[in-house]
Formats: C-alpha cells, sequence, structure tokens
C-alpha cells in the first residue's frame, strides 16, 4: 500500500514479527512525546510493563498497519471490528511529516469499505489537537485508571463520509 500524497511513506499489515517494533515505538512515542501532557508516573503507568506476546496478539486480531519511511518504521495504527481506532503511534523522529495522517486515512477507508459510518477513538491530550483538525469530536472527557495512576483522555468520534475522509 502505497499513499500517492505521501510517496515517501509506505504503508503494510502488521505481522507478528513487527511485534518487537511497534513495541518500543509506542513506548519511546509515549515517553517523548506524550511527556509535555502527562507526568513521569503516568507516562511509566501507561508505557511500562508491556506484556510482549500480549501487545503482539492484540495488533494481530485488529486490523493493523505499519508506515514505513526509508525501511524505518515510522508509526502504526490499529482499527478493530467495530471501528475503533485502538492505537495511532508516530515515531519522535518522524512527527509532523504526514505519517499519522496517512496511517489515519487508511483506517477510515478499511472502515468505510466494511460498511461503518462512524471511527471512535479514545484521544490522549497530546493526540487531541490532530484529532479535532481530522474531523473528529468529543463525546466526553475521561479519566481513566492505570497501574494507580489516572491519565486523562477524549472519547472522540467521527462520522465517516467515504474513502479518504481524513483532511
Amino acid at each position: 500500500m502505497n499513499n500517492k500524497d505521501l510517496p515517501d511513506i509506505s504503508l503494510r499489515r502488521y505481522t507478528m514479527d513487527d511485534a518487537d517494533i511497534t513495541l518500543a515505538l509506542f513506548q519511546r512515542a509515549v515517553r517523548e512525546v506524550a511527556s509535555r501532557d502527562y507526568t513521569p508516573a503516568q507516562i511509566e503507568a501507561w508505557a511500562g510493563h508491556i506484556d510482549r506476546r500480549v501487545w503482539g496478539n492484540n495488533l494481530e486480531r485488529q486490523s493493523t498497519w505499519v508506515a514505513m519511511r526509508e525501511n524505518t518504521l515510522a508509526g502504526f495504527a490499529s482499527l478493530n471490528d467495530h471501528g475503533h481506532l485502538d492505537m495511532l503511534f508516530v515515531s519522535p523522529d518522524h512527527q509532523r511529516r504526514g505519517v499519522a495522517r496517512a496511517l489515519l486515512m487508511t483506517a477510515e477507508q478499511a472502515a468505510w469499505q466494511r460498511g461503518m459510518d462512524r471511527m471512535t477513538t479514545e484521544a490522549s491530550l497530546t493526540a487531541l489537537p490532530f484529532f479535532k483538525a481530522r474531523g473528529f469530536e468529543v463525546v466526553k472527557a475521561q479519566e481513566i485508571e492505570r497501574r494507580g495512576q489516572v491519565l486523562k483522555n477524549f472519547r472522540m468520534e467521527k462520522a465517516l463520509h467515504g474513502t479518504g475522509s481524513a483532511r
């Protein structure tokens, strides 16, 4: 899968061989990017102590795509069978280069092709502006508990109107 608008990014389906690199990217993105919005204790509760096998199996059960730039993992996204964007993370080295947009467009197209007219996600404080700019609306602010820490995020949804609906 190649995105015509972003020729230097190639998208492909996740395989179990991607478990380690996606987990490392997730932890790095949370620790280096989300750290501006969450405390060190919250970051560790969110990104620490993750079982690699559970992680890999979770991504394999969903529709998951990885974004590659010059043979390097730039980001990944996963969509469940109910139109919920479970994860969308971009490497700190590839921020603001269209990776998240390409992954979101791919997930939206997949949801639309499955007959879904809405997509949901739970956006962190860090990701909130990205999702708002792409037509997602906040349904409610949430406080979730993870390993003794309370993290604020936002339940969001977007009406899908066909392929390429990300702005």
